[in-house]
């Protein structure tokens, strides 16, 4: 009897990427992950969050935008249909992860994560349309994006590495202040969408609900948290080089500083100069260029060895299995 191949391990059985292709095809998903947080970001900037007025459609009688919802239709239409893209580009990393000989399991389940991640915040997405761009929505919108692209920075690293054990490269006091670093970065991330979520910006020209709260209080409380990231951001670069830390860990650590300090530039320059769209949304893109940087610069901390060396590309019967 012959067991009947799913696509993917149909697809595994007849091709090995290299470590070159695997890496890309994973960088290509973190790529698409930060671009839908910028292009997101601009659909709120543009005020074209209720472009489209419902969801899946467009509208209650079309799938696709019409051209009497204007600009602002287009904009966000555009941006739905920019999920495709990411699909695509996380269904190619997950793709390339599978087909690696010999079969990386753990790595393939992390993988699959990224692709419920979409489909999940896609539905975020429409929820958010149904509730006129509830402030809390749109934050969990944004807040789940941030999830996908940490998951998709693990795979893009783990895509360099072993399945082996993984093995401290630092002292344990360096990771515990590592540690400390992402969470008060998790809750400087938040803290930026109590600003967003209570400023300007809501993501429509009509009257669309705020937090409740002043936004100039609220750029304040996440001011305070960027500079206790950027002294704790400081602290881990020195004890790196006091305690002789892998020459890739601190360089982690030299991109993350010189990440915060281009972002806290703009930070400050935006909120000085009453908010300006683009400066807005070149900060969303700083934010994510921050996460990943904490994201690389935790993992960098730890090693995992190669159990065992990749083979080319073969038929294999035992790729027969289901993913």
């Amino acid at each position: 009897m012959v067991a009947v191949l799913n696509p993917l391990a149909l697809i595994a059985q007849r091709w090995t990427p290299t470590p070159r292709a695997l890496r890309r095809a994973a960088l290509t998903a973190v790529v698409m992950s930060v671009f839908i947080i910028v292009t997101g970001g601009a659909v709120r900037l543009t005020g074209s969050g209720l472009g489209c007025d419902t969801w899946p459609k467009c509208t209650e009688d079309s799938l696709f935008v019409t051209p009497e919802q204007g600009f602002h239709g287009f904009v966000e239409f555009g941006n739905r249909m920019l999920t495709y893209v990411l699909s695509a580009a996380v269904g190619l990393a997950i793709i390339a992860v599978r087909s690696v000989k010999p079969r990386r399991r753990g790595l393939t389940r992390t993988a699959w994560s990224m692709f419920w991640l979409v489909m999940g915040n896609a539905v975020i997405g429409g929820i958010t349309v149904w509730m006129g761009l509830n402030p809390w929505s749109v934050a969990g919108h944004f807040l789940l994006a941030n999830v996908l692209l940490t998951v998709a920075t693990v795979v893009w690293h783990r895509t360099g590495e072993g399945d082996g054990e993984p093995k401290p490269r630092v002292p344990r006091p360096v990771r515990k202040l590592s540690w400390a670093l992402a969470a008060v970065t998790v809750v400087l991330i938040v803290l930026g969408t109590t600003v967003t979520g209570s400023g300007k910006h809501a993501g429509d020209k009509s009257e669309v609900p705020r937090m409740p709260w002043d936004w100039t209080a609220a750029a304040h409380l996440h001011a305070i948290a960027a500079w206790v990231v950027c002294a704790l951001a400081i602290a881990m670069w020195l004890v790196l080089r006091m305690v002789d830390a892998p020459a890739d860990t601190r360089a982690r650590a030299r991109d993350l500083l010189v990440v915060l300090l281009a972002q806290g530039a703009i930070g400050y320059v935006q909120y000085f100069t009453g908010v300006p769209e683009i400066l807005v949304g070149l900060h969303m893109l700083g934010s994510a260029l921050l996460w990943i940087a904490v994201v690389r610069l935790l993992l960098s901390l730890r090693e995992r060895t190669v159990e065992s060396p990749a083979i080319p590309a073969q038929s294999d019967p035992s790729l027969s299995a289901a993913v």
